[in-house]
């Protein structure tokens, strides 16, 4: 009983002090890494990221339209869709923060 109860006690005190330094630590790597995502290289990487994909995304729109795999699609499927092109090509960057200070 005595060995059982040492052992909850430092397991109980390893867990305190772990998550004391955890979130310390936690606060740090999440100051860098926003120290890095705004940082004008990052942001100019981003950038050009999102208008590579943007690019891809309209090209093989067209493609797949203008097939028959796209046609059978549009003639069998409604077009009441709840996300518009446009949701998808809004830039990175306008989304990379949450009401607490952290960011994606």
């Amino acid at each position: 009983m005595r060995g059982k109860l040492m052992f909850i006690t430092g397991l109980a005190a390893g867990f305190v002090l772990g998550s004391r330094a955890g979130r310390e630590k936690y606060e740090e790597i999440a100051a860098n890494a926003k120290k890095v995502w705004e940082h004008p290289t990052v942001q100019e990487a981003a950038g050009v990221a999102q208008a590579q994909a943007n690019k891809l995304y309209s090209e093989s729109k067209d493609k797949i339209q203008s097939s028959k795999l796209g046609e059978k699609l549009n003639t069998t499927s409604s077009t009441s869709s709840t996300t518009s092109d446009s949701d998808l090509t809004q830039p990175l960057a306008s989304s990379n923060s949450k009401p607490g200070g952290t960011t994606l």
